[in-house]
């Protein structure tokens, strides 16, 4: 239940729901922005052309299924900085893991492509153990403890990948990332129902309301009988989990595996987290309002080309959203300090 502000204080009343609602606040003013000027411009629809709903929805997959991760660790008072690479880990060994299995093994291609997903995110449980593990036991901070790991993901992705991009030559893995049920890219319908199972996690589980305890205050959790150290061990390993499935499903997209597949969506994970609500200090979230701040970047990379404005001021402007999401969360946890 969300804090009341000071009663009669109205701005401050309305400081809490523009804080509350942000990620909705700057969705509706990003396509407003862009479809009226499309309209005027070139007298078509922006959000509601059926190309844009489809590649918006494709470039948003990957960057999705790390901040599906991302949001039990940011609720959980942690971070994953180790992501990227972690993904980009799971791509090479899902690429080299179909081959072999297709071309050494002679297995028939869809059986080489199961074989392939699996081993991608089969090697992300070492990553997220060890993560989990430093933070639980060793007491080491999530920040120092996931750029360690962060490093040698990276450096295993390029040795398994010898510094190259490992081709992949499977119709079946292939058609993850090109076929089309309902008109619906498969790509975009994996994604879906993995956001279905992590909301329900989130919302409807033990674990879940765990996570939120956690975050809210470990000391309180730790009183109410939650075990930190496991629960701290099992959300990021299923962060790991997720980095491992987006890069499985990064492989079949582009037939190819490649160490830095990740590299630039971990600071996109981050930023849809909080965007989207989230609180850096924990116990905030949603899976919904990840949901909305993975597709601002991508709203944001698509508006600027209809606009006709260089793409790159997509980073930027997704810095100042960022900026102004952290300093919304500032000023609901002042009002709420003060309720």
């Amino acid at each position: 239940m969300t804090p009341k502000p000071p009663q009669g204080n109205a701005g401050a009343a309305l400081l809490m729901r523009i804080a509350e609602l942000r990620a909705w606040l700057f969705l509706i003013i990003l396509v407003v922005f862009f479809e009226v000027w499309a309209r005027v411009a070139y007298g078509a629809s922006f959000i509601l052309n059926v190309y844009n709903l489809q590649s918006i929805s494709v470039f948003a997959t990957a960057p999705l299924l790390l901040a599906l991760g991302q949001t039990f660790v940011i609720i959980s008072a942690g971070i994953d900085l180790s992501l990227g690479f972690v993904m980009g880990l799971a791509s090479v060994i899902a690429a080299h893991s179909a081959n072999f299995a297709l071309d050494s093994l002679g297995l028939p291609p869809l059986l080489a492509m199961l074989c392939g997903i699996l081993s991608g995110v089969i090697v992300t449980f070492v990553p997220g153990l060890v993560n989990g593990w430093l933070i639980a036991q060793l007491r080491v901070p999530p920040f120092i403890g996931t750029l360690g790991m962060y490093g040698v993901a990276r450096g295993a992705a390029y040795l398994f990948a010898g510094g190259m991009t490992i081709s992949v030559t499977n119709d079946w893995y292939s058609g993850i990332g090109n076929n089309r049920y309902f008109g619906v890219p498969m790509l975009v319908i994996l994604t879906a129902i993995a956001c279905l199972i992590m909301h329900y996690l989130l919302s409807q589980t033990r674990f879940g309301q765990h996570t939120y305890a956690m975050g809210a205050s470990q000391a309180a959790a730790r009183r109410a009988g939650i075990n930190i150290r496991a629960l701290t061990m099992q959300i990021y390993f299923l962060s790991a989990i997720m980095a491992g499935v987006a890069g499985a499903l990064y492989t079949g997209r582009f037939s190819a595996g490649a160490p830095q597949a990740g590299e630039p969506l971990l600071l996109d994970s981050i930023a849809a987290v909080v965007i989207g609500g989230a609180s850096l200090f924990g116990g905030r979230g949603s899976m919904l309002g990840t949901f909305i701040g993975v597709f601002i970047p991508e709203l944001l990379a698509t508006g600027l080309i209809i606009v006709g404005v260089n793409q790159y001021w997509q980073y930027i402007l997704t810095g100042l959203v960022l900026g102004a999401a952290v300093y919304l969360d500032q000023i609901r946890r002042r009002l709420r300090e003060r309720a």
